[in-house]
């Protein structure tokens, strides 16, 4: 009798940030059709934060590293059914939520947007997680 169970496989990456294994955890992990991803922020390839003072850019560069994330793992930004946003100020969310809705406008996943105090350096502004389902299908 062969199993017909799916297959929930589970597959993990880091992004190499440096405290990944001091905290224990990976940037993100894939379970079946599940994917999830950590919090995630503006760093560049060498981990420069990019576009300091701006939240803007700093949403820009953070999609794009959440994207990467997805990436190695097979998911798309299409798959992304919820983001959560942290900013350092409120007061500054539309830059983060132009910045935000350019890339999912039409993908429209669920969302949250919460004023923290602060993040892991000074100078970061927003922190994004985001959860996919691969071959989620969209109904309106």
């Amino acid at each position: 009798m062969r199993d017909s169970r799916p297959d929930w496989t589970r597959t993990q990456k880091g992004s190499g940030a440096p405290w990944e294994p001091i905290a224990g955890y990976s940037r993100v992990v894939r379970v079946g059709p599940h994917v999830l991803v950590a919090g995630t922020t503006a760093t560049d390839a060498d981990g420069n934060v990019v576009g300091v003072g701006d939240p803007y850019v700093q949403t820009k560069q953070t999609i794009q590293n959440v994207e990467k994330a997805l990436a190695s793992v097979g998911a798309r930004l299409t798959d992304v059914v919820r983001t959560r946003m942290y900013v350092v100020d409120i007061l500054r969310w539309e830059a983060v939520a132009r910045a935000h809705g350019e890339v999912f406008g039409e993908i429209r996943p669920v969302t949250a947007m919460v004023e923290v105090s602060r993040l892991i350096a000074p100078e970061m502004l927003v922190e994004i997680e985001a959860d996919a389902i691969l071959s989620a299908q969209t109904e309106e």
